[in-house]
């Protein structure tokens, strides 16, 4: 990826905080380091990263969070979260607070960089002209696949990345199963069991989004994938 990439690391680890931030720059990332998140957000108010990649215990401020303070103000940019921990509960909170990937340390610097390009790759080439095939009618709803937006009555529920890209899939297999499969494929890349609890998270909010309209379901079909019953 030849364009110029602005990152934001935020590790209260200065050893390895050093370690990443000078191995991203030899790959031509820019990269700004907070080490608390109460620094992080400042940086991310004045710095403006295209991504950021968060550690999750920190000290005055947890990446948790942080992650929630900066998916409240941008939908779009990239949040990776770093953690020692391995246990699925504590994965599953972070996608809950709104980040998009982890990665568990210790991590190799190629997989924390083929992660962020291909988030990047997802956020940079999504399409910028807005067509009347973006606007996906769900029952009682208006899905803006674009904007990222769902809108039903005067209210518009805002969706993250993650979530507009599973609704999308679902809506254009609607009343058909849409393998589990190759949803995470598709999405994740891989289908493993921490990608496929991670999407079990994007499911039940998308059900809540949803719930206005009782016509409209999101069903787990056992063994095989997901249905979008309009």
């Amino acid at each position: 990826m030849s364009l110029h990439i602005r990152l934001l690391l935020v590790e209260d680890e200065e050893i390895l905080a050093g370690v990443v931030a000078e191995t991203l720059e030899m790959k031509g990332f820019e990269v700004m380091k907070a080490a608390n998140g109460v620094q992080g957000l400042e940086l991310y108010h004045s710095f403006r990263p295209d991504v950021c990649i968060i550690d999750v215990m920190m000290p005055k401020k947890d990446g948790l969070t942080l992650v929630q303070e900066i998916r409240a103000t941008d939908q779009h940019i990239p949040l990776v979260l770093l953690t020692a921990k391995g246990e699925v509960q504590d994965v599953l909170k972070g996608f809950r607070a709104g980040a998009d990937d982890y990665i568990r340390k210790p991590f190799s610097m190629e997989e924390l960089i083929l992660r962020i390009h291909a988030l990047l790759k997802r956020t940079m080439t999504a399409p910028v002209q807005q067509t009347a095939s973006d606007h996906i009618r769900l029952g009682m709803y208006v899905f803006d696949f674009n904007r990222q937006e769902l809108h039903h009555g005067g209210s518009i529920q805002h969706l993250s990345q993650r979530e507009a890209e599973i609704l999308k899939m679902l809506a254009d297999n609607r009343n058909n199963i849409t393998p589990r499969k190759e949803m995470l494929l598709e999405l994740w890349g891989d289908d493993s069991f921490f990608n496929a609890r991670n999407m079990d998270v994007y499911i039940t909010r998308l059900r809540k989004y949803l719930k206005q309209d009782e016509s409209i379901q999101i069903v787990n079909v056992r063994a095989r994938g997901y249905k979008l019953i309009v």
